[in-house]
């Protein structure tokens, strides 16, 4: 059976603001990116007489995990420059939930809006993909991206023996690593087009740490061994089949220090040769709350019921579009509920070591 063909367009968060409600440490990790935001934006020195100051948020999802970072961002630039149009351009891929977005952004959630508490501010939004061009070019002065970048542009094909390219060996995990060079390389390409000069990029991407750390993998149980172990397990009880399991891979690819600065440093490659320079890089893990609060609170069970969800909110798309069309549409729901239950079930029974600590880079770019 041929691989599925996954493109970015095609993975889709759950909506309706699940995202924000149920991936606490990813609104953890953007807030401690912010005094790099406010750094970077030190460097530029923004001044109420040079036009519209316009910040990007790339891979927005519904927005609510990086609200108080734009918050921060807006306020220092209108501290500086007390007169500047601010606008602010949430951008994802086609199918993201912009209703869900717009929503919290304009205060009708309990997630308080920062609309309020800045005057001048102008939100627009773009389903574009970061794969693509997404403003004219030299008109962007901020762009920020978090927790996004990891998802390819399309799959390059199915592993054998894992769902994700953590798992990968020699040939397959040759060609996701190929696929995220290019992939890089591309979305540094289009935002340096965009930047004007001093201009800046913060962008805070899963990674694989010096130490081989990466998300879900820090210590304990690794999240991705038990997301492969219970789909093998679906295979072996016959409920999926063997191609269904292998189009279940992700298309992802969690890129090293090395593989992230490399196009900003190398005089030879097209992103340096557009102007594109690393300020600086480092990498931070963030832990999961989920397990943070089961260290505090003891319950196996209130620990199962809210670290999964956080799962399956950015992984359900994937498998569920793995699963044959001919199966009815009940019965591929079932399937997948069941499969959560599972991993619902394993971690009550047995909590000691599940978790998933975030491992990213945070990146600092400007445009030279």
């Amino acid at each position: 059976m041929a691989t599925k063909s996954v493109h970015a367009d095609d993975v889709a968060m759950k909506g309706g603001g699940y995202y924000s409600l149920t991936t606490r440490g990813a609104k953890d990790v953007i807030d401690t990116a912010i005094p790099l935001v406010l750094k970077a934006i030190d460097g530029m020195a923004p001044a109420s007489d040079a036009g519209v100051f316009t910040m990007s948020d790339m891979g927005c999802a519904d927005g609510g995990t990086s609200i108080d970072m734009v918050r921060a961002v807006l306020e220092k630039v209108r501290a500086l420059a007390l007169s500047r149009p601010l606008q602010i351009v949430y951008t994802d891929q086609t199918f993201n939930d912009y209703n869900a977005l717009f929503r919290i952004i304009h205060g009708a959630t309990e997630i308080e809006s920062y609309l309020k508490a800045v005057e001048g501010v102008f939100v627009q939004a773009s389903a574009t993909s970061f794969y693509l061009p997404i403003l004219p070019p030299a008109t962007l002065n901020l762009g920020f991206s978090a927790t996004a970048m990891h998802w390819l542009s399309a799959k390059p094909g199915n592993i054998s023996n894992h769902v994700h390219a953590v798992g990968a060996k020699s040939a397959e995990l040759a060609a996701f690593a190929k696929q995220g060079r290019r992939d890089w390389e591309t979305i540094l390409l289009h935002r340096a087009a965009e930047l004007v000069s001093g201009g800046r990029l913060v962008l805070v991407n899963f990674c694989r740490d010096e130490q081989g750390r990466y998300l879900g993998h820090t210590g304990g149980i690794s999240m991705f061994d038990t997301f492969n172990s219970i789909w093998q397990s679906f295979v072996a009880d016959g409920t999926i089949s063997e191609d269904e399991y292998l189009d279940m891979t992700l298309p992802q690819y969690y890129r090293s220090v090395e593989e992230f600065t490399k196009p900003l440093e190398d005089p030879a490659n097209e992103v340096y040769k557009a102007g594109l320079r690393l300020e600086e890089v480092e990498t931070r893990i963030v832990q999961c709350p989920f397990a943070a609060e089961f260290r505090q609170h003891a319950d196996p069970a209130k620990f199962a019921r809210s670290y999964i969800p956080t799962l399956r909110s950015w992984t359900e798309s994937t498998f569920f579009g793995a699963l044959s069309g001919e199966r009815a549409l009940d019965e591929r729901r079932e399937i997948i509920d069941r499969y959560y239950s599972t991993y619902e079930t394993m971690v009550r029974d047995d909590p000691e070591g599940h978790g998933m600590d975030y491992v990213h880079a945070y990146m600092s770019v400007v445009k030279a």
